[in-house]
């Protein structure tokens, strides 16, 4: 696909987008994230593929939902990646996997398990989904300027949201319910359904990806009290101010 081309799924052109492009799976989170940009506006939608525009600091920045898991995930990586973006960071929600998280804490992911399918139709199982080190570092940076407290670590990617929350009633019911335990005792901190193939399409398509979400606490995820994402938004929209400031190369320009 060209630059000039409409990109099948986003209907984006490549004058439509910059170098930067946040990620968010709910369409409903596309208009704040670009409302904390200079000269927001809506540029186009299709099917879960709702995309704004805005500036930061001069620079170009789109803001594309990828709707919910992996497929839809690895379509909007592939087209941006196409059109000219080389950054990207996912930003959502998912469930704590740790006693101690408190509702609405971040998570800055380093990687993710690749408890999916998507991923597979990209490399062997034995190849990491890891975060670009400058856009983990960028996050961080964001995050302690906003205020927000987070906590850095591994995400489990799954295709099944309720196999993860509603395990008991599948007939795998065990075999989930050893295997959750194990990434959590592996160091796993949340569960949710994108990054795995953001991180792993990103890499073979040379693409500085990463990763912030917003993690539910458990007790949060069964009464449904959802945390304010304003500290999630000024995170992921102070990356890309970040990473902009730097000036950071990526394997393209070099």
């Amino acid at each position: 696909m060209s630059t000039d081309q409409l990109a099948h799924h986003l209907h984006l052109r490549g004058d439509d987008v910059g170098r930067y492009a946040l990620l968010p799976s709910n369409p409903d989170q596309v208009a704040p994230l670009a409302a904390l940009m200079d000269a927001p506006e809506f540029v186009a939608r299709n099917r879960e593929f709702e995309t704004w525009r805005g500036t930061v600091d001069g620079e170009t920045v789109v803001v594309t939902s990828t709707g919910v898991g992996g497929p839809s995930t690895a379509l909007a990586v592939e087209e941006l990646a196409a059109l000219g973006v080389d950054t990207m960071i996912r930003v959502g929600v998912s469930g704590s996997m740790r006693p101690d998280t408190r509702n609405g804490e971040l998570a800055v992911l380093t990687g993710a398990i690749r408890d999916e399918g998507t991923t597979r139709q990209y490399m062997p199982v034995e190849f990491p989904a890891i975060a670009s080190i400058e856009v983990v570092l960028a996050l961080q940076d964001a995050a302690n300027r906003a205020g927000a407290t987070y906590r850095c670590g591994l995400a489990h990617t799954k295709d099944s949201y309720y196999g993860e929350t509603e395990p008991a009633r599948m007939p795998m019911a065990a075999a989930l319910t050893e295997r959750f335990e194990t990434w959590r005792r592996g160091g796993a901190i949340c569960s949710e359904m994108e990054t795995a193939a953001a991180l792993v399409v990103g890499s073979v398509l040379d693409v500085r990806m990463g990763g912030v979400v917003l993690m539910w606490s458990r007790e949060a995820i069964d009464t449904g009290a959802a945390p304010p994402a304003e500290p999630l938004y000024a995170t992921a929209v102070g990356a890309v101010r970040t990473l902009v400031a730097a000036g950071a190369r990526t394997a393209r320009d070099a």
